[in-house]
């Protein structure tokens, strides 16, 4: 009697037990499929029949988009590779003065887009800019034939304009490796009578590959995804053509299967990127301590570590920053000879609160449904580790790997589908159209902002769960509590930090965001990135300063407080 209750029992558990499982699988396997549906609807697009434009367009510019890209990958690559890891190990490994301050200092740029760089540079520097203009004044030049100066908007200037804005992802994770070094392998170079450039070549170097290529791979993601900067210096690459082909061309097949090549372009590089890593193991001897060996700088070394450290700060912050400022605080003038234009005051700007109410609103939106959507995925795979969770999760993540427009026009072709199926079965029965629903709204905006940036709030929510003991988990089922009651009543409250991050994360990702809210928005509804974009694609930079300095001000919140909390719980000397 006994056995046959206790079997009944354990039949029982097992069965409740297998439901949870499925009812959590089920949740985050549609979670899942609803993030990784326009990136499908791309990937068939390469079994559409070919059309005439596109024949037209592997004729005269595909080539021209592959070489671009790959050369802008390329420059990108090379530059933040460079100030990155270089400023990481001076910072970390060398004593000079400022060295404190550069430490979350050369965090700054990440908070300016590149293409307010773009846009302030050329101001700068084109032929009717205060730079050219005070050459001209000081050496008596006439024109532009007496004298050469590099042209920004080009090629060479896309790439500089990305690399100041991105290296910080290399600098952030660089630094954090070279905190985690062991002591004893940099001691034991210094031992052999290494330098400290030979110490950083031979041994620290080959040390932090593994996140130098994360760092890197992060950056060619972002570099693809760009759209502003090269559209803006004329440079055609796959982003640019998309949304060419796409509204330009009215072309949806062939800009289908542009953005299916580009992502099959960016997976193909996702792939390099993690079996370089399979091939390769790099381990510590000894556990990293509180104090690394560090190199004294004197003299002229300390200076030019001094200016190394303050040259991209400068140039990706300071003076965008200062510009933009100055263009702000200054009253229009009607001269129409001045050489460096000013701001309309802030009372000619009527829209500018309504493109901050448009640009917050969706950012907190999109916030919050990430951070509520990371949480279910992040648990559902805590409680059910399971191999087809854990897959689940990556597609869901997978989205920040894909640049903007691509989803974009997944999320345009997808959702388009959808209202025809719609509108036809309402025609059929009511009688009546009911023409788009989602496409061009602010729920397909959303959708759009999803599928980019939940792997951003996932990685944040994921690492804070699992900060937390397990114990605490089989403590709260020993008190008959179900996984959802633990996870509000008991893991909510840990997670408040980790989920902080993330919303603030996504929020100033979304604000940023220029690509996707560019194609997808709804009619008449601009955000402050698109009437940066505008006005500055008409030369209006001027009118676009405040704006721009709005979109700066937000993206330095939480690089701030990211840097603050690095120093915090830095391990150097």
């Amino acid at each position: 009697m006994g056995e046959g209750t206790g079997y009944r029992l354990g039949l029982a558990r097992s069965r409740v037990k297998r439901g949870k499982f499925i009812g959590w699988m089920g949740l985050v396997l549609a979670i899942a499929g609803l993030i990784a549906a326009p990136v499908l609807v791309i990937l068939a697009g390469l079994f559409v029949n070919s059309t005439a434009t596109w024949n037209h367009l592997v004729a005269t510019v595909l080539l021209t988009y592959l070489v671009n890209s790959l050369g802008l990958m390329v420059g990108v690559g090379i530059g933040v590779i460079v100030i990155g890891v270089s400023t990481a190990w001076l910072v970390t490994m060398c004593r000079f003065p400022g060295r404190r301050v550069f430490e979350w200092a050369l965090l700054l740029p990440l908070a300016a887009p590149a293409y307010l760089l773009a846009y302030v540079y050329t101001e700068l520097l084109a032929y009717y800019g205060p730079v050219q203009t005070a050459l001209r004044q000081w050496f008596g030049w006439q024109d532009m034939q007496d004298y050469w100066f590099p042209n920004v908007r080009s090629l060479a200037g896309a790439i500089v304009m990305l690399t100041l804005t991105l290296y910080p992802y290399v600098y952030l994770l660089a630094r954090t490796a070279f905190l985690s070094q062991a002591v004893c392998t940099l001691e034991a170079s210094r031992s052999l009578g290494c330098s400290p450039w030979r110490s950083f070549f031979t041994i620290a170097l080959p040390l932090i590959r593994p996140a130098m290529t994360a760092g890197l791979a992060l950056v060619l993601m972002e570099t693809l995804n760009d759209f502003g900067t090269v559209q803006f210096f004329g440079v055609d690459t796959f982003t640019t053509g998309i949304y060419r082909t796409w509204f330009g061309l009215g072309e949806r097949p062939a800009a289908m299967q542009l953005s299916a090549l580009l992502l099959l372009f960016v997976l193909s590089l996702i792939g390099l990127e993690r079996w370089s890593r399979g091939q390769a193991r790099y381990y510590q001897t000894a556990n990293a301590i509180h104090q690394l060996p560090g190199y004294q700088l004197v003299s002229w070394r300390a200076i030019a570590a001094f200016l190394f450290c303050l040259l991209p700060v400068t140039l990706g912050l300071l003076i965008p920053g200062g510009v933009l400022l100055m263009m702000a605080l200054e009253p229009a003038t009607s001269n129409s000879d001045q050489d460096f234009p000013t701001a309309a005051p802030a009372g000619s700007q009527p829209q500018l609160g309504n493109l901050a109410v448009h640009s917050i609103t969706l950012a907190v939106l999109a916030a919050a449904i990430a951070v509520f959507l990371s949480v279910l995925l992040a648990y559902g795979l805590r409680v059910h580790p399971r191999r087809r969770m854990r897959l689940a999760t990556q597609v869901a993540a997978m989205g920040y790997a894909v640049p903007g427009s691509v989803i974009a026009v997944g999320i345009l072709v997808s959702l388009g589908a959808l209202d025809g199926a719609i509108d036809a079965v309402v025609r059929s029965t009511l009688g009546f159209s009911t023409g788009l629903l989602l496409s061009g709204t602010i729920a397909a905006l959303i959708y759009a902002y999803l599928v980019r940036f939940l792997a951003v709030a996932f990685s944040s929510v994921e690492s804070s769960l699992t900060g937390i003991k397990p114990s605490l988990d089989d403590a709260s089922r020993s008190l008959g509590h179900s996984s959802l009651t633990t996870l509000w009543r008991v893991h909510a409250p840990l997670l408040r930090g980790g989920v902080l991050t993330a919303a603030m994360l996504v929020f100033v990702d979304v604000m940023k965001e220029l690509p996707a809210t560019l194609i997808i928005r709804p009619f008449n509804f601009d955000t402050l990135a698109i009437r940066v974009y505008n006005l500055a694609s008409d030369e209006r930079l001027a009118e676009a300063a405040l704006p721009a300095l709005l979109i700066i001000l937000v993206g330095l919140i939480p690089v701030v407080l990211l840097s603050w909390q690095i120093a915090r719980s830095r391990h150097t000397l």
